[in-house]
C-alpha cells in the first residue's frame, strides 16, 4: 500500500529530529514507500468548494540541520491524498478550531488523524471529565470565589489554562500563598476563557507519566520528572524523560478510556497519569514515541501506521 500524505504541523525545518514525534511518523511513512507533502497550518484555505493547502513535497532523513528536502512549493486540493495528518501544536484557539472545521469538510476520504470532529470535541483537559472516577478532584471555572472554596478544600492546587500546552501557564499553590486573586486576574486579562484547577498530586515529584495509545490500545510509557525545584514534568520545560513500565491501575485507566478514543476515532493519543490518576488525555499534537523507542525499543510509529493503514484496507 503506497499512500500520499500531508502533514500539517509547525514548520518541519525547525523541529528537534531527536524528540519530535511527527517527524518519527514521517520517517516510518516513507520507510513504508509512502509520499509526504508538509504544509503549516495557515496554508490551509477553503476555496469555493475545496479545501486546499499551499505547501511543499519532503523527504526526511535523520540527520539534524539537514534532516529534510524540499521540492518545489504547490497549491493541492486535499482530496488527492490519502492520510492527513492534523499534527500542529497548540494553542488551541480559534484559529485551531477552524481548521478543524475545515478538515472535517473532506474526512474521512482522505483519512485525517486524528478525526478533526473529536480533536475540536475532546480538548486535553475537557475530556478527561467524562471519567470522573479516574481523575483528581477538579474544578473548571473563571469564578475567584469558587477557587478559593476548593483551595479551601484540597489545601495544595495546581492552577492552569484551560486550552494551554507543553506546561506554559501552570502553577503551583499553596494553602496559604496570597498570589491567587492576583493570577486569576492575569488569567481573565488575557482571555475569557475559564481556568482549571485541580488538586495537586505530590507523587508529581517522582514523575508524570505518558502513556502511549495506538487505537486505544496501551503500548508503553515514559515517565517525565520534573527538574530540581519545578512542579512541571513536561519536557518542553525541562522534564527529564526516563524508562518505566504500566501499572495495574494505568492498564484499568486505559482499558476503561481505550475504547472511547477507538469509537471516536483518536488513533493516536497519550495520556498523563500522576500516582494513579488521570490528568490528560492528550489528542492534538501528543509526542513520546521516540524516547519510548529509545528506552523500551517499541516503535509507536510502525503500530500508529499499522492501525492506519488497516482502517484504509478496511474501507477497500
Amino acid at each position: 500500500m503506497n499512500l500520499y500524505v500531508a502533514l500539517q504541523m509547525d514548520p518541519i525545518e525547525h523541529v528537534s529530529i531527536a524528540g519530535d514525534s511527527t517527524f518519527r511518523l514521517g520517517l516510518e511513512a516513507e520507510a513504508r514507500g509512502h509520499r509526504l507533502f508538509q504544509y503549516t497550518a495557515d496554508k490551509l484555505s477553503y476555496v469555493e468548494g475545496r479545501v486546499i493547502a499551499k505547501g511543499r513535497p519532503v523527504t526526511l532523513r535523520r540527520e539534524q540541520g539537514n534532516h529534510v528536502t524540499f521540492g518545489d512549493w504547490a497549491e493541492v486540493d486535499l482530496e488527492e491524498f490519502d492520510v492527513v495528518w492534523l499534527r500542529q501544536d497548540p494553542p488551541f484557539d480559534m484559529g485551531y478550531i477552524t481548521n478543524t472545521h475545515l478538515l472535517e469538510r473532506v474526512h474521512p476520504n482522505p483519512l485525517v488523524v486524528n478525526d478533526p470532529f473529536w480533536v475540536r470535541n475532546c480538548p486535553e483537559k475537557l475530556l478527561v471529565l467524562d471519567f470522573p472516577d479516574l481523575t483528581p478532584p477538579t474544578l473548571i471555572t473563571r469564578d475567584l470565589e469558587q477557587i478559593r472554596s476548593f483551595r479551601a478544600r484540597h489545601g495544595d492546587i495546581i492552577v492552569k489554562p484551560l486550552y494551554g500546552n507543553g506546561g506554559a501557564g501552570i502553577f503551583h499553590l499553596r494553602p496559604n500563598d496570597p498570589n491567587l486573586s492576583s493570577l486569576v486576574e492575569t488569567f481573565s486579562g488575557l482571555n475569557r476563557e475559564p481556568i482549571i484547577v485541580q488538586k495537586f498530586l505530590p507523587a508529581v515529584v517522582k514523575g508524570d507519566k505518558r502513556i502511549i495509545l495506538v487505537d486505544g490500545e496501551p503500548v508503553g510509557a515514559i515517565n517525565r520528572v520534573p527538574a530540581a525545584g519545578e512542579a512541571r514534568s513536561n519536557m518542553h520545560v525541562g522534564g527529564r524523560p526516563e524508562k518505566i513500565g504500566l501499572t495495574e491501575r494505568e492498564h484499568e485507566i486505559c482499558a476503561i478510556i481505550g475504547p472511547v478514543l477507538r469509537e471516536k476515532g483518536l488513533i493516536f493519543t497519550g495520556i498523563d497519569v500522576i500516582d494513579g490518576w488521570l490528568t490528560e488525555i492528550n489528542v492534538t499534537s501528543p509526542t513520546g514515541i521516540q524516547e519510548l523507542e529509545r528506552f523500551d525499543g517499541i516503535n509507536a510509529a510502525a503500530l500508529i501506521w499499522d492501525a492506519i493503514e488497516g482502517r484504509l484496507a478496511a474501507r477497500g
